[in-house]
């Protein structure tokens, strides 16, 4: 095959991809919210502890779980979060500069182009109900052009979204899942990088801060007890000060069609996201 037959085939894909993730995720436009600002919280880690896990399913609103492949209860919590009316995502666990543990399923800087996608279908199909991906740790593989234009073959082929959890400013993840033609977007904010509910409440109203500037923003949390006490508060409110919850799918499918709506997030702290467990 010829490179402009190649780059014809591939930018095709990319046309069937968007289209499609247009119809199954309808956009929440700016005159559909209201001209209100838009939040989505996605609750990452889900899978290993059960008690924790039901109580994040059962906060109320349109929140986005992200499931890690091949752990003990992803696949109850996953079909239970589904049939409430939640979105499931797939938390995929990647190289990282530390020396951690990162669990079953984990794509290696090592592991050869199979072997890496052998890997990625298997955590993908160990999740049900998935519509998108983000990456678990990731702040060595995520920086690697390579490893991630196969990560967005993949999700191209699976019509699955991409978001980029930043945990290193030096990750190139969306963009290349934009040069793929991924339906993509990122972090913004972590909720619960110190686990103190006024820490975590300072930064909730941080992302709600970033959504009013910017009109739509991303945060990722985590099952903990005190996650889940801060969200279970706040949650309620949000219609009351004029912001919008909505599913992350929406959000991408909102900044699609809105470019301004989405900006660089500003930098975290060295993430705590790589050394947590």
């Amino acid at each position: 095959m010829s490179r402009l037959s190649a780059t014809g085939g591939l930018k095709k894909a990319s046309a069937i991809l968007l289209i499609w993730v247009l119809q199954q995720f309808p956009a929440v436009s700016v005159a559909d919210a209201g001209g209100q600002p838009v939040v989505s919280i996605i609750i990452d880690d889900m899978g290993y502890h059960g008690v924790q896990g039901d109580a994040a399913v059962s906060l109320p609103g349109a929140l986005t779980y992200a499931f890690l492949p091949h752990t003990p209860h992803a696949r109850r919590l996953a079909e239970r979060a589904h049939i409430e009316g939640k979105e499931v995502m797939i938390h995929l666990p990647m190289d990282s500069h530390e020396q951690v543990q990162l669990g079953p399923g984990a794509l290696s800087l090592h592991m050869t182009e199979l072997e890496f996608k052998r890997t990625l279908e298997k955590g993908i199909q160990a999740v049900p109900h998935a519509v998108g991906l983000n990456n678990h740790m990731g702040s060595l593989l995520t920086r690697h052009p390579g490893a991630m234009g196969w990560l967005m073959k993949v999700l191209g082929e699976e019509n699955l979204y991409f978001i980029d959890s930043r945990t290193t400013k030096e990750t190139v993840a969306q963009m290349l899942a934009q040069e793929y033609g991924i339906p993509n977007t990122r972090r913004n904010v972590f909720l619960d990088n110190v686990r103190d509910p006024m820490a975590i409440r300072t930064q909730f109203r941080r992302l709600l801060k970033m959504a009013r500037k910017q009109g739509s923003a991303v945060g990722i949390g985590h099952p903990y007890p005190e996650t889940i006490a801060v969200l279970q508060s706040e949650l309620s409110g949000l219609g009351a000060i004029g912001v919008r919850l909505i599913t992350a799918s929406e959000t991408i499918a909102l900044q699609r069609r809105n470019p301004s709506w989405q900006e660089p997030s500003s930098p975290s702290p060295k993430v705590a996201k790589n050394s947590k467990r």
